[in-house]
């Protein structure tokens, strides 16, 4: 199993904990998927989250 498909499984379990259900919880579900997506594919070196987060240095 790759990181990314373990990083999505953990995601949507870590949704399926937090859902109190209706339209929300379909959305938390989504998002903590897509969370969990993306970080194990930065993993698999598929994405590069560091790009995304990189901060300029000050002054």
């Amino acid at each position: 199993m790759t990181n990314t498909a373990l990083g999505l499984l953990a995601g949507l379990l870590l949704a399926l904990a937090a859902i109190t259900g209706g339209f929300t919880g379909f959305v938390l579900a989504v998002l903590l998927g897509g969370v969990g997506i993306a970080i194990g594919a930065h993993r698999d070196g598929h994405i590069d989250l560091g790009a995304l987060l990189h901060t300029r240095g000050r002054g």
